[in-house]
């Protein structure tokens, strides 16, 4: 089984030809409200992409908080028609659930402002409540949406129970030394990766940039580091050297769950039984479809979509 724990989010999704600048009106296009949360992304992306139960038991599960909105009710609802199990995902009476405004260009680049509302809740005392159901876990995921305490609470308690951790660090911020020991893989973008390790995120333009950030984070005692390079592909780091995975040929309409959805392949195969180096091209394969779509969960695919090149 894989564990998620994170954020679920109702995005408002606008196209627009380019992004505004500060102060100015912009009239856009088309405006969808969409499931996502980076969190749900990968929980329904792991769900969507792993090989079906042979027990038909749920594959996926969830630890998250909603509110008790109408978007807390249609997002839990989506959650389970994609076979994710919700049990653990509590309801905060009086909190709105979150929300992420989301701003989609031309070029398929994306703006992402959150409230966080009910995600915010989610607190060390939900993790201890799931312990079995991390206790079970094969693979537990986590991201950086919901508060850290209650992030490192959860990396300690999976770490303990000698589980293979895989954190998103996103939205970026400094994050605890001993805390990036613990994991298993660290799957950040440059942008992140740059941040922690207290690096100017801008100006990363060659691969000995990069390896040296994958060091210094490998020198905090994370062994395997995949920095996600979007059109560039996948920079990894696992127990030998780095290795380049160049990125499968695609047009980007939308990057939009874009990361999320190679998470969500990587992890699948990784709990599938596939290689890192497998799992690694199949999360590209998905996200290459994803980016192809528009919206977060919308554009995120079905392993049966991937098969005939999977085989």
């Amino acid at each position: 089984m894989i564990v998620v724990i994170g954020s679920i989010n109702m995005d408002l999704v606008m196209r627009v030809p380019r992004m505004p600048h500060p102060g100015e009106t912009l009239l856009g296009g088309q405006f969808r409200t969409i499931p996502g949360g980076k969190g749900a992304n990968q929980a329904v992306a792991c769900a969507r992409l792993s090989k079906p139960s042979l027990t038909g038991s749920n594959k996926v599960a969830m630890i998250g908080c909603l509110g008790d909105d109408a978007f807390g009710t249609e997002l839990r609802a989506s959650l389970r028609l994609d076979g994710v199990d919700d049990t653990h995902i509590s309801t905060i009476a009086g909190m709105s659930s979150g929300v992420a405004a989301i701003s989609v260009d031309a070029t398929g680049q994306n703006s992402i402002m959150l409230a966080a509302g009910a995600n915010d809740a989610l607190s060390p005392a939900h993790i201890d409540a799931a312990r079995d159901l991390i206790a079970q876990a094969t693979i537990v995921v986590l991201q950086l949406e919901t508060p850290l305490a209650t992030v490192c609470h959860a990396i300690q308690l999976a770490h303990s129970l000698g589980k293979i951790i895989v954190l998103n660090p996103a939205p970026a911020q400094a994050l605890p030394h001993a805390l990036l020991g613990q994991l298993t893989y660290l799957i950040p973008n440059e942008i992140e990766a740059a941040m922690l390790v207290n690096r100017a995120a801008s100006g990363l333009d060659s691969d000995a940039e990069i390896d040296a950030i994958i060091a210094e984070l490998r020198g905090f005692g994370c062994a395997n580091v995949l920095v996600t390079l979007g059109a560039k592909g996948v920079r990894a780091a696992l127990g030998g050297g780095v290795r380049h995975f160049p990125a499968q040929p695609t047009t980007a309409l939308d990057t939009t769950a874009a990361g999320d959805t190679f998470i969500g392949g990587f992890v699948a195969a990784l709990a599938d039984g596939d290689s890192e180096e497998d799992a690694i091209h199949f999360g590209q394969r998905a996200a290459a479809l994803s980016v192809a779509r528009i919206g977060a969960q919308t554009s995120i695919p079905y392993r049966r979509e991937l098969l005939p090149v999977s085989l």
